[in-house]
């Protein structure tokens, strides 16, 4: 199965590590882990300056302007007691 990030961007859902809201990077472990990261360029901005969500893979870091909501109920996972 695949996973629709937006901007024409698909992967395998089981390359996907995590979905994560963008609010949750005010974090300072976060916010290191987002640096070395993108300090080996493994950071793909697929969001038109509009991020809202980011995918943690098995490869990159993903950055979407789809909801982290929206992608989870998209890869069919939706934790116990969030459910709308």
């Amino acid at each position: 199965m695949f996973l629709h990030l937006g901007a024409d961007t698909v992967i395998p859902l089981r390359s996907i590590i995590a979905i994560f809201d963008l609010k949750i990077t005010g974090s300072a472990i976060t916010d290191q882990y987002m640096k070395n990261v993108k300090a080996k360029n493994k950071v793909i901005d697929i969001s038109d300056d509009n991020v809202k969500s980011f995918i943690v893979t098995d490869q990159n870091i993903y950055f979407s302007a789809i909801s982290s909501q929206t992608l989870k109920k998209r890869a069919g996972y939706i934790p116990v007691g969030e459910e709308e």
